[in-house]
């Protein structure tokens, strides 16, 4: 249990929605090229890019309760 509040929760959720944001619109972007595959080689890729975003994401929540990042 924290003794104090601290703006980590607050500025983290912020943080992990902008970076959410702008990796939605990489991958967006990258789908007028991803497109033009064909359709077996576009849902590996689109497969690995829709889970890749969750690799960071334990040690980011860690961090935001704790301070540390492991």
């Amino acid at each position: 249990m924290r003794s104090k509040p601290t703006l980590r929760i607050p500025f983290g959720i912020l943080g992990l929605l902008a970076a959410l944001a702008i990796y939605a619109l990489f991958v967006a972007w990258a789908s007028q090229w991803i497109g033009t595959l064909h359709v077996l080689i576009q849902t590996p890729i689109y497969i690995v890019l829709g889970t890749i975003w969750l690799l960071p994401l334990r040690r980011f929540l860690i961090w935001m309760e704790t301070g540390r990042w492991g």
